[in-house]
């Protein structure tokens, strides 16, 4: 047995040495492991001083990452202990384990990291229903509050820096964003579009190399006062314009060019071949034959020229 709760302890609690696995439960529905710390003592939270005088214990019962298709939940033996200073506000205060256990947290470090995680690729209620696939049942709300308290990401050092406006009251207020453009995430919100304001800011990033603007006035001054270094080169978008603008000018000139030189006017179209319009014979229609309609009715002039030249008729009676 002891040999099964040795090799437990290396499993789930590798990263830290300090936590000792004490018993192993399975009641059909849930795994319940049994733990404690094996430290002589703890730190203050308060004042951060070491001490080893008991108060008491108690359990808690924080839930752990599922493991074989059921939940896992640590019955975990806490200590109490007594502050060594006197003049510090907590006079008693309680372990923890560091990576496992957190202050009133119903739950683990690794298994609020997982749910965090599944509530960034997934939001509350779809993130909330995978979960329960693993046997993690928790609420869309406690999923979006588990992403709330994640802190913030670091961004990185950005090496080619995107400059434009965002209107704050169109027509009125416009400020300064500031884009990582090898990222695509945003580095900072400028309050206004002053160029003291870009300089200031961009002299703060020396790693910049390139900054990629428009032309406005403002922005080619705090470019070149707070990066001079870098090179600064117009934006896609404007690039693209103006392409696009020198293209139609190019075209419509050559239009003008080929219309005021050319010597040979555009032809005429040839004239369409029409037939005479047709007399309309007098007399019963109803009891005249074909021949004698095709007779009366006059044919198109060259087409009787034809006829005549190869010596027959227009309307051959055979």
């Amino acid at each position: 047995m002891n040999e099964v709760l040795l090799r437990l302890e290396e499993l789930l609690f590798l990263s830290d040495p300090e936590v000792a696995v004490m018993s192993a439960e399975d009641d059909g529905e849930a795994i319940w492991i049994g733990i404690a710390c094996k430290s002589a003592g703890a730190e203050c939270p308060g004042c951060g001083r070491w001490s080893n005088r008991l108060h008491g214990s108690y359990l808690r019962f924080p839930a752990d990452l599922p493991s074989a298709g059921r939940r896992v939940v640590l019955r975990l033996q806490v200590r109490r202990f007594i502050c060594a200073d006197a003049s510090c506000e907590r006079q008693t205060f309680v372990e923890q384990i560091p990576g496992l256990t957190r202050r009133h947290a119903q739950r683990t470090d690794r298994l609020r990291s997982a749910l965090a995680e599944v509530g960034l690729a997934l939001a509350g209620r779809a993130g909330a229903r995978l979960a329960a696939v693993f046997r993690i049942f928790v609420s869309r709300s406690t999923v979006l509050r588990l992403v709330d308290a994640m802190p913030d990401p670091q961004p990185s050092a950005p090496r080619v820096v995107g400059i434009d406006e965002y209107a704050m009251r169109k027509g009125r207020i416009y400020g300064t964003v500031l884009v990582n453009v090898e990222t695509g995430r945003p580095v900072d919100m400028l309050p206004d579009s002053e160029a003291a304001t870009v300089a200031a800011r961009l002299a703060e990033c020396p790693e910049v190399e390139v900054v990629c603007r428009d032309r406005a006035p403002f922005f080619d001054e705090g470019a070149s006062t707070g990066a001079p270094t870098a090179v600064q080169v117009a934006d896609r978008f404007h690039l693209w314009r103006n392409l696009g603008e020198a293209a139609e000018r190019c075209v419509s000139r050559h239009r003008t060019c080929l219309r005021a030189h050319s010597r040979f006017p555009a032809p005429r179209a040839a004239p369409h071949h029409r037939l005479p319009k047709l007399a309309r014979p007098r007399g019963r229609l109803d009891t005249a034959s074909p021949i004698e309609l095709a007779r009366s009715t006059p044919s198109c002039t060259k087409c009787s020229a034809k006829g005549t030249a190869g010596g027959r008729s227009p309307v051959s009676s055979g």
